[in-house]
């Protein structure tokens, strides 16, 4: 019976580094149901209290995950926005993306075009969708950007200026662009929203940090 207490806590463990809520859900269930087991048979009398909350965490999470499958297949998503949402946007409910793509502009770019300029406001948060950038401190080259990459996500946490200017080195691109009080609004009216995005513009600033030359400063080795 060990074993079932055992595995309890380990699933539990394993579901906080899984990012994908759908298998977190699934971890949690079966979590519970050991976790039911162990509570039943190892002690001297079933531990009622235990098991039923087990239950109830079971019940939510049946819900949660019948609500989520019932979202994925009544919403329908364009291509461009089917490959965002499996690739990055994972976190989210489809409803949730899909408030997110609906503030969201989707532009062209071409070879030479300036998307930020070091030390000038920057009044939009970009995803590269398509295409390559490069990414300029002083005139000299720090980073590239390539598609999934955000741009001016930095300016957008600390509300400061842009850190570098950002232009396209590849015939063409394709982006998405939020314009920053418009997405700001809508991350503060919805918290899952926000801790989502965080979660995503955080780790793509990491990624970029890793990518970055050593001898720059961390606040210049991308937006």
């Amino acid at each position: 019976m060990e074993l079932f207490g055992h595995l309890t806590f380990a699933l539990i463990a394993v579901s906080y580094l899984v990012r994908d809520i759908f298998i977190l859900r699934l971890l949690s269930i079966i979590a519970s149901m050991a976790g039911i087991v162990f509570n039943y048979f190892a002690p001297a009398e079933p531990l009622w209290l235990v098991i039923n909350w087990n239950l109830a965490f079971i019940g939510v999470n049946l819900f949660q995950i019948g609500l989520s499958i019932y979202e994925r297949r009544s919403i329908s998503f364009s291509e461009e926005q089917t490959e965002l949402y499996e690739t990055l946007f994972q976190s989210f409910s489809p409803i949730e993306f899909l408030k997110l793509m609906r503030i969201g502009d989707w532009q062209q770019a071409v070879q030479g075009e300036t998307l930020t300029e070091e030390g000038k406001d920057l009044e939009r948060v970009m995803l590269l969708y398509s295409g390559q950038a490069n990414v300029e401190v002083g005139a000299q080259p720090v980073n590239q950007l390539n598609d999934g990459d955000f741009i001016g996500e930095m300016s957008f946490f600390a509300g400061t200026p842009a850190t570098a200017t950002v232009k396209i080195c590849s015939e063409t691109a394709r982006y998405l662009a939020w314009d920053k009080q418009a997405l700001h609004a809508m991350l503060q009216r919805n918290p899952n929203i926000r801790f989502a995005m965080q979660s995503i513009l955080g780790n793509d600033l990491t990624q970029k940090l890793k990518r970055s030359p050593p001898s720059l400063p961390p606040k210049e080795s991308h937006l």
